[in-house]
């Protein structure tokens, strides 16, 4: 659900990557009609990572499948690539497919958001929102750099915390995710939370 709280995103630059020009065309319009009076495309992820070099996107909407470089390539060489112009931009992946494993991946690459097609300018500007009003800082490790996987505070008091979790890659959890289906928009929301 949108907040009532409502910002104005007139002036933030908005950057769309995606090969299918019909939905980078629906994505463009969406953004438009939610106010962005700047919004660029790109139609893959090497046009999209030129594109940053002289382009100051704020927001990134990407898609998840695209050739030959994917979605989560993109994400990966704009978070952690030694060329990057903006490793911290916020990033929303944008797919099909609502898979476990997937949501977990680009969450993983250093997604900011992960939004489900079919899209609405209600959709779409809900993870925009999110993004404003919730922001995250950026986490560096050995194997990770992006905006903190966790929003909740939480506290660990557990060292071990991650041992019973299923390892990313795993084609047991995977297989299982796959079987049951995908998650809702709303379920995967939670993943991100």
């Amino acid at each position: 659900m949108v907040s009532t709280d409502a910002y104005n995103i007139e002036r933030l630059n908005f950057l769309v990557v995606d090969d299918n020009k019909h939905m980078s065309m629906l994505v463009k319009n969406l953004i438009h009609a939610l106010g962005s009076k700047n919004c660029h495309e790109a139609n893959d992820a090497a046009e999209a990572f030129a594109e940053l070099t002289h382009f100051p996107a704020d927001i990134i909407i990407v898609d998840y499948n695209m050739q030959p470089l994917d979605g989560l390539d993109f994400v990966r060489l704009v978070r952690t690539g030694s060329d990057s112009p903006n490793p911290f931009v916020p990033i929303i992946m944008l797919s099909g497919h609502t898979e476990m494993n997937r949501i977990l991946e680009a969450r993983d690459a250093g997604a900011h958001e992960y939004l489900a097609k079919p899209i609405s300018a209600q959709s779409l500007y809900a993870r925009i929102h999110k993004i404003i009003s919730q922001p995250r800082e950026f986490i560096k490790t050995k194997s990770y750099f992006g905006p903190d996987r966790r929003r909740k505070s939480v506290p660990y008091h557990n060292a071990e915390r991650r041992v019973g979790n299923a390892a990313p890659g795993d084609p047991a959890a995977a297989a299982a995710t796959e079987e049951a289906g995908g998650l809702s928009q709303a379920e995967l929301d939670t993943l991100f939370d």
